[in-house]
């Protein structure tokens, strides 16, 4: 499978601008691929006034996700600002090129910013079954907590799509690796580039690894695409060698 990490800039609280870049970026694609993905909260970003962009699940944002899986052939992802039964979550969507849905609210709210205080939190992993691949997709601050995305359920491809800020790049790139190397699977992790209106800066190095933890591909501190194809039966191969997965614990997950 042929993924694609887009990494750019974000446009403060302007869902056109956001959607016009990323379908400027979409239509230079060059390669074929079966999977984009998005940065986190992606039309607007990281902003904790979602009164004052939410959209519903019919809103113009998530209708332009499914027109370009449509109109491309791919399936594509990112979160957003999605309010719903008078709660507004950080809403990860997941869309078939058929303009089918799944859905993943975010389920660890990054209190540092205050967001546990501005949105819900989720509580349902997901994954996602697409062209024979399992994909869990996660979002930003679940990366520091590898119990919720322990690999119990034998995926293949572990996503992360985030606003990751400079101070903190280190974590970024040591927790990534982490995570493909305890859950033996393939892990890309999508950020953004540029400044926001709060004065964060943020340093791209969105990637992709391997399942032993060997880097794949990295991008830079500016946008920049990058496409690269997933072997499963590489990695399948890998998992019977080593075998490590045999041995993880079982548990039960609680909020």
């Amino acid at each position: 499978m042929n993924i694609t990490l887009i990494q750019t800039a974000l446009q403060w609280e302007n869902h056109e601008a956001n959607r016009q870049n990323f379908t400027r970026i979409i239509n230079s694609i060059g390669e074929h691929t079966d999977l984009v993905v998005l940065p986190e909260m992606f039309a607007t970003g990281f902003t904790m006034k979602p009164e004052l962009v939410a959209e519903d699940m019919e809103g113009e944002t998530v209708q332009w996700m499914k027109a370009i899986a449509s109109q491309k052939g791919f399936a594509i992802t990112g979160s957003l600002v999605i309010k719903e039964g008078g709660n507004y979550y950080n809403r990860l969507c997941f869309v078939y090129p058929d303009g089918s849905i799944k859905t993943y609210d975010k389920r660890h709210l990054f209190t540092l910013a205050g967001e546990d205080k501005a949105y819900t939190s989720g509580s349902e992993k997901l994954i996602v079954e697409y062209k024979g691949w399992k994909i869990c997709p996660l979002v930003c601050y679940d990366l520091r907590f590898p119990a919720f995305s322990r690999n119990l359920e034998d995926y293949d491809l572990l996503l992360y799509v985030a606003n990751w800020p400079s101070p903190r790049v280190l974590a970024w790139d040591a927790l990534l690796k982490a995570r493909s190397i305890e859950n033996m699977c393939y892990t890309a992790g999508v950020n953004r580039v540029g400044q926001d209106e709060n004065g964060h800066n943020y340093p791209g190095h969105s990637q992709v690894l391997d399942c032993l933890g060997n880097e794949l591909a990295k991008a830079s501190d500016g946008e920049e695409v990058i496409t690269i194809s997933l072997d499963k039966e590489a990695m399948l191969q890998t998992r019977k060698r080593f075998g490590f997965l045999n041995d993880r614990d079982t548990y039960t997950m609680v909020k």
